[in-house]
């Protein structure tokens, strides 16, 4: 469970992610919403997964079972399929009744999109019996998720991320105490919060802290927290770290027959309240017309959507005012199936499950309503007939009950671009491929990805197996999805966006897109894909996950602002005297190790090698370091001093350490290495090492005195050193490649052997807590934690704004940016901001406007910049005093006459490469006179 595969999820779940691998779970339904959730379940590693389903499968509602499985039980085609999602998982199917019997091997029950009748009656079997009962539906363009997991709930740990800790820098005595600390970075301090509840440890001389209770804190400032008293404790002398404490909660859930009623509603407003209670009498009132009438409500049919609401008004009476027309818009889609909506619920409700079984985040309580119905508002939806929504036989009718035939068509023309064919692009593909998205004549999807399939990957990334680790994503991704949708059409690339690849992904690629979307995980290629937007006035949808938290930002050209690039985190880099001498943190150690990776199996072998195949050796400059007096007890505040350790072979640690080495020195030289711990442990007892002994005239420098000097070399010293080198590259035969360096993989189990024990060595030397081979993985990769449901969540939430960009919407209020929290079941869905204006010479400008000129003149040629000069002199009146393209100036008005006439008399195309579809320069000016204006509108040249 604690391997590659799950890597990336433990550091989400924590410890308790493990339990995942003695839970059973059910999952009774296997339309879209249940597939979602055991896709999620079954990826995660629960270590068994039954599936329950009572009806046949008609076309196109859910991913799994593709066209041959249409007619059949849907448990019974979608088990063949989670099953190879991941050999760790026990699938099967129970096609019999859910007895009370039967129930009682669950953790957790999920019923999904199931007669109100059987929630009930599970429901109560569930409370009864200590099982956690969740159940979830999708209608149409709304969803409802409920949670009861009885009277007595223990969350264990109810925050995302590891507990907050902090160095102590210094503690007085008084009443309060006050604590000063930072953070590994000390310039940005500790993140307390005030009540938050702490421990010390290895504090030096106020050693009372160390064995005191939890005690809370209360914030002062950036870098200082006020305690409890500590006037009568001993004066605090040096050391000490400050961690967070989070204690377990206890929470008590209704069981469904009570709480249908009166339901508890996670809202964050009142107004979020009347929506949400609306959309529960709603949901109820369904339930009602679909026993009364046999079916559900009819798409786009007024009287069906009348009888919902008198019923919703009957039965949600104690709710207060319900919103009618909520009800109304509701109850005429209620009969369509959106995969977006389906896999959205389907993962939110896989992640309360999670929440079940690890106690890891806090769970919903009880209810949670989400709707989408602006898509009905946009120009277009809003108008449709019943014919119009009517069945026509297709796998899409679910879809067309929603947006009607001709949208369907629409979205089969459409050509996207998806940028990241990760846990995000597999989940946008699938959900392209079950919408019809590029389906049709003339559609297509384009998706480039330069990663190779790792195994870490295959939690949460839907459309790899264990086979394909090593092959191209995007090729993969590709070919899987063709297989969910024989019709769509992919083209895949195995190369990274950027500026070396504008041949390929180029300004005419870009302005022939209906729409692109971001699924990167860093910020510079968000950052020139939002470029590469902006400059073709291409739609984009920008997706990002951490953990549990994801987001979806819309930027829908002219309507919205531009996506402005993120700024980049901290990359881990500590200064080098803190990694050297001072270090206080176990970032500080596990960079130091790191480094020491870099330097011990790296950097040796790649100078050999380059030495090997120069044609004269070569000396590297060395450089020693001198200090400055503090003026201060040196070691004192965040400077620890270090101690020696002594080599103990009974300890797993230095054990560790020592094997994690030989193996990989042995890969730099290419010898065998010794598998056979029982002859390490000997030949390491007989082994005897020299005691430490500091050396003398070492200096020890302080951030502010860091200096370079050079050491210096006699000739005859620099002359015997050349010849030596050149006596050695003779004794190596001359080649070129005698040592195999050894880069550093982070999911590599023997390199991150290494470095765990490596770093915990070092912070053993400086009293620094240790850190366990997960947290160190994380931190010496920089990894990011992810898990499939929050994968999932956020492409569903990018595919409905998809929705808006195939009926061209040019209403900015019907666009969502969301950002979602599903630590706390939370979802936060707002208006995109629009697009910003300025003044320019007297006139009005969107962000979005720029000045367009073709080029090119009556020869066919570029035009001259005196002819460009003249256009803007002509069109707009603006005398230009300076033209630029990047950091080369093309005129310059204050130059000599002799000048300016050179610098008009050469084309725009002059210095710019020639390539096979027509150029666009972006040139930049200065108007005389524009002192006092806002800046100006981009100029785009098109030139031959």
């Amino acid at each position: 469970m604690a391997g590659a595969r799950y890597s990336r999820q433990l550091l989400v779940l924590g410890g308790g992610g493990r339990r995942l691998r003695e839970a059973a779970v059910l999952v009774g339904g296997l339309r879209g919403v249940g597939a979602q959730a055991a896709a999620a379940l079954v990826l995660a590693g629960a270590r068994r997964v039954v599936l329950h389903e009572s009806g046949a499968a008609p076309g196109g509602v859910q991913f799994l079972q593709g066209e041959c499985g249409v007619g059949q039980n849907r448990a019974e085609v979608s088990q063949q399929l989670l099953a190879a999602l991941n050999p760790d998982v026990e699938v099967s199917v129970h096609p019999g009744e859910l007895s009370e019997e039967f129930l009682a091997a669950f953790q957790v029950v999920l019923l999904t999109e199931s007669p109100l009748e059987e929630q009930l009656r599970i429901g109560d079997i569930c409370h009864a019996k200590g099982i956690c009962f969740i159940v979830a539906d999708a209608k149409g363009l709304a969803g409802q998720l409920f949670c009861d997991f009885g009277e007595h709930f223990v969350v264990r740990d109810p925050v995302e991320g590891d507990p907050l800790c902090a160095t102590v820098q210094h503690v007085s005595q008084g009443n309060p105490g006050i604590v000063t600390c930072a953070g590994a970075d000390k310039n940005r301090g500790h993140r307390f919060s005030d009540g938050d509840l702490v421990v010390f440890s290895g504090v030096e001389g106020m050693v009372e802290l160390n064995s005191s209770e939890p005690c809370p804190v209360r914030v002062l400032d950036a870098f200082r927290l006020e305690i409890g008293d500590t006037s009568a404790f001993s004066p605090y002398r040096g050391g000490g770290r400050i961690s967070e404490v989070r204690p377990r909660q206890e929470h008590s859930y209704e069981p469904l027959r009570w709480a249908l009623a009166m339901p508890r509603i996670q809202t964050r407003s009142s107004t979020e309240l009347l929506r949400s209670r609306t959309l529960h009498a709603a949901f109820w009132a369904l339930h009602a017309f679909r026993q009364q009438q046999g079916r559900l409500p009819q798409p786009r049919a007024p009287e069906d959507a009348e009888r919902v609401l008198e019923l919703a008004h009957e039965l949600g009476s104690a709710l207060g005012p319900l919103d009618e027309d909520v009800v109304r818009a509701f109850a005429s889609v209620s009969a369509g199936e959106l995969c977006p909506v389906a896999s959205f619920m389907g993962a939110l409700a896989a992640q309360e499950a999670m929440k079940a079984i690890t106690g890891k985040f806090l769970p919903l309580e009880q209810w949670f309503y989400f709707d989408a119905l602006e898509c009905l508002a946009v120009e277009g939806a809003a108008g449709l007939m019943p014919e119009d929504c009517a069945p026509r036989g297709s796998r899409y009718d679910g879809q067309i009950a929603v947006f009607g035939a001709d949208f369907q068509e629409e979205l089969g023309r459409q050509k996207y671009f998806v940028v990241g064919a990760g846990a995000i692009g597999c989940e946008l593909l699938k959900n392209f491929a079950m919408m019809g998205l590029a389906a049709g004549p003339g559609g297509d999807i384009t998706v480039t990805d330069m990663d190779t399939i790792a195994r870490s990957n295959l939690h949460r990334q839907l459309l790899f197996r264990e086979a394909d680790v090593g092959k191209p994503k995007a090729e993969v991704a590709a070919a899987a999805v063709r297989l969910i949708n024989p019709d769509i059409k992919v083209t895949a690339h195995q190369a990274q966006l950027g500026p070396g690849t504008e041949k390929l992904f180029g300004s005419t690629f870009f302005r022939r897109l209906d729409g692109a979307v971001s699924a990167l995980d860093t910020l510079t290629a968000r950052a020139y894909l939002e470029s590469c937007c902006i400059h073709s006035r291409t739609a984009l949808l920008d997706t990002g996950t951490e953990g549990a938290k994801g987001n979806v930002l819309a930027m829908v050209p002219p309507l919205s602002q531009q996506l402005e690039p993120g700024s980049d985190p901290a990359d881990g880099s500590f200064p080098l005297c803190t990694l050297r001498f001072f270090p206080c943190a176990i970032e500080h150690t596990l960079q130091w190790a790191r480094d020491e990776f870099e330097g011990l199996f790296q950097l040796p072998a790649e100078s050999v090698n380059r030495f090997l195949g120069e044609a004269s050796p070569a000396l590297t400059r060395l450089s020693l370091r001198q200090e400055s007096s503090p003026g201060v007890p040196f070691w004192s505040g965040d400077r620890r001093c270090p101690h020696p350790l002594t080599f103990d072979i009974s300890n797993d640690t230095h054990l560790a350490y020592v094997e994690a080495a030989a193996h990989l020195l042995a890969h730099t030289y290419r010898l065998p290495s010794c598998g056979d711990r029982v002859a390490t442990r000997d030949v390491l007892c007989h082994t005897v090492l020299p005691p430490f002994v500091p050396k003398d005239g070492r200096y020890v420098p302080t951030v502010e005195g860091v200096e370079e000097v050079e050491e210096a070399l006699e000739p005859g010293q620099l002359l015997e050193l050349v010849q030596e080198l050149a006596r050695w590259k003779q004794e190596l035969g001359g080649g070129t490649e005698a040592m195999d360096p050894i880069h550093y993989d982070k999911d590599d189990d023997l390199h991150l052997s290494f470095i765990t024990a490596a770093s915990n060595l070092r912070a053993e030397n400086y009293s620094i807590p240790p850190a366990d081979r997960l947290t160190s993985q994380r931190i010496a990769g920089r990894i990011v934690p992810a898990i499939i449901t929050t994968t999932a969540a956020v492409a569903a939430l990018a595919c409905l704004e998809v929705y808006k960009l195939v009926w061209r919407c040019r209403d900015l209020r019907c666009y969502r940016n969301s950002n979602l929290f599903l630590s706390e079941c939370l979802l936060f869905r707002i208006q995109p901001l629009p697009a910003p204006t300025y003044r320019y010479r007297g006139k009005e400008w969107s962000c979005w406007d720029r000045l367009e000129v073709r080029a090119i003149g009556e020869d066919g040629q570029a035009l001259t910049v005196r002819e460009l000069l003249a256009w803007l002199q002509e069109e707009h009146g603006w005398t230009v005093t300076k033209l630029l393209r990047g950091s080369t100036m093309l005129y310059d008005g204050e130059e000599d006459e002799e000048m300016r006439a050179r610098q008009q008399a050469q084309r725009l195309s002059d210095g710019v490469e020639r390539c096979a579809e027509p150029r666009q320069l972006e040139l930049q000016y200065v108007c005389a006179g524009d002192e006092l204006e806002d800046a100006c509108p981009p100029l785009l040249c098109t030139l031959p």
